[in-house]
C-alpha cells in the first residue's frame, strides 16, 4: 500500500497504520510485514492477498459470483476479526472504516479486514474520546455526527450495513436507485415491515442460498445497524448469533432512516469519488 506523502494526513495515516496493525495477530486481519519510508515514498508491505478486495466480487459486473456459503464464511471471518480488535486484544481498537472495499480475500476466499489508516487504541475500559467525523457514507452511525465519537457501537454499526451489502450485492447508498431504494438499511427495513425481506437478496444468487440464514443475517444486519446505540449488540453477541448458540432478540423495525444525513449530503459527499468508482471517505487527521 503506498500512502500519500503530499498531504500531512498521508503521514499520519501511515504511522496510525504501523502502531496499530503491525502488532495486530489474527487470521482475519490482514498482517503487515514491513514498511519503508524513503526518498518521500511511505510503504506498507501487507502479505498478499491473492483474490483481492471483496467489493470486486459484488460489483462492475464481477467475473465469479461468491456463493452463499462463501458470504457466509466471510461475514464471520470479519465478524471474528472484529470481536479480536475491541475485547480481545491488549488494547481496544475501533477500526472505524469497516466496508466491503476494506476486507481483502484469501487464496482460499476468506475474509481478512485491512486498511488501518484510520483506527483509534484506547485501553480497555476508558472512554473514546470526540474527535471529527471519519468514515464513509453509508457506513456512518447516525450519532457520530452529533457526538464526534467513534466508539465499539460504531464499528457495530458499519458491519450491520457490510452484512447487507454482501447479503444484498448492492453499496450502503445508491443515489441512482429509485426513492424507496437509496438507503439499503431502510429498504430492508421497509421490505422486513412488508413481510417480504427475501426480495432484497442479491439476484446473482438466484434461489441458491438457506431462507432461514439469509433471514437471520438480514435481520442482524438491521440489528447491529440500528439506529439506537443501546440497540445495537456487541461484536461479541454477534459471534454468538452468527454461529446460532443465541437466538437474535426481538426488536421492531424503525420505518425511519438511520443514515444520519439527509439525502442532499448524501449526494454531495459522493462527487468526492465518482471519478474512482468507490464509497466517499470522511477523513481527518488521524493522531
Amino acid at each position: 500500500k503506498k500512502v500519500s506523502h503530499q498531504a500531512r494526513q498521508g503521514m499520519r495515516e501511515f504511522i496510525a497504520e504501523i502502531i496499530s496493525i503491525g502488532r495486530l495477530r489474527h487470521r482475519n486481519l490482514v498482517p503487515l510485514l514491513g514498511y519503508c519510508r524513503r526518498k518521500g515514498e511511505l510503504l506498507l508491505v501487507y502479505e498478499f492477498m491473492s483474490n483481492g478486495s471483496l467489493d470486486s466480487y459484488l460489483y462492475n459486473q464481477p467475473k465469479s459470483t461468491l456463493n452463499w456459503s462463501q458470504r457466509l464464511r466471510i461475514i464471520k471471518g470479519v465478524a471474528s476479526g472484529l470481536f479480536y480488535l475491541h475485547e480481545e486484544w491488549e488494547q481496544m481498537v475501533i477500526h472505524r472504516d469497516v466496508k466491503a472495499s476494506n476486507v481483502l480475500l484469501d487464496s482460499e476466499l476468506n475474509g481478512r479486514l485491512g486498511d488501518f489508516g484510520l483506527a483509534r487504541l484506547y485501553d480497555h475500559g476508558t472512554l473514546p474520546r470526540t474527535t471529527h467525523v471519519v468514515g464513509t457514507i453509508g457506513y456512518l452511525a447516525p450519532e457520530q455526527s452529533r457526538t464526534g465519537k467513534a466508539t465499539t457501537s460504531t464499528d457495530v454499526y458499519a458491519f450491520g450495513a457490510f452484512l447487507l451489502e454482501v447479503i444484498c450485492g448492492r453499496r450502503p447508498i445508491d443515489p441512482e436507485a429509485p426513492a424507496e431504494k437509496v438507503v439499503l438499511v431502510d429498504w430492508v427495513d421497509s421490505c422486513w415491515r412488508a413481510g417480504d425481506i427475501f426480495q432484497v437478496v442479491d439476484q446473482n444468487l438466484s434461489t441458491l442460498y438457506v431462507e432461514e440464514e439469509a433471514e437471520l443475517v438480514l435481520k442482524l444486519g438491521l440489528l447491529c445497524s440500528h439506529s439506537e446505540p443501546r440497540t445495537r449488540p456487541s461484536m461479541r453477541q454477534v459471534l454468538l448469533y452468527l454461529e446460532r448458540s443465541a437466538a437474535l432478540p426481538e426488536f421492531s423495525p424503525r420505518g425511519i432512516s438511520a443514515t444520519g444525513f439527509g439525502f442532499d449530503d448524501i449526494t454531495m459527499s459522493l462527487s468526492f469519488s465518482e471519478e474512482k468508482g468507490r464509497s466517499p471517505s470522511l477523513t481527518e487527521s488521524v493522531l
